[in-house]
């Protein structure tokens, strides 16, 4: 079974973490069932960009980002080249790294 590797992230896992992940999960569920609380105010619909990480290592063993994604990913905050909605990005056979960003655009949490 792959493994995800979350560098550090101040709260969501200040020691990083190591996950497994079932082929065919996406990053966000998989990260979810293993007590990682990564942002996800559309509840993984590909309506907002607050599940956004980066993949470092193992980009190219995810399935391709497709249209609605990338248009999303435009207004993501620190956007890179390695960038996917989480909740959007399916794992396949290999090990992932990946890096959660410090801030989200999280709209509905901002009013509260």
């Amino acid at each position: 079974m792959p493994k995800i590797t979350v560098l550090p992230h101040a709260t969501l896992a200040p020691e990083g973490a190591v996950v497994d992940a079932p082929t065919g999960t996406s990053i966000c569920e998989a990260l979810l069932d293993h007590g990682i609380e990564i942002e996800h105010a559309c509840d993984q619909s590909a309506a907002c960009t607050t599940c956004h990480c980066i993949v470092r290592k193992g980009l190219d063993t995810l399935n391709e980002a497709g249209e609605n994604e990338e248009d999303l990913l435009d207004r993501a905050w620190g956007l890179e080249a390695q960038s996917r909605l989480s909740c959007q990005a399916i794992v396949g056979e290999q090990d992932l790294t990946v890096d959660i960003p410090k801030y989200t655009i999280n709209h509905a949490k901002e009013n509260h």
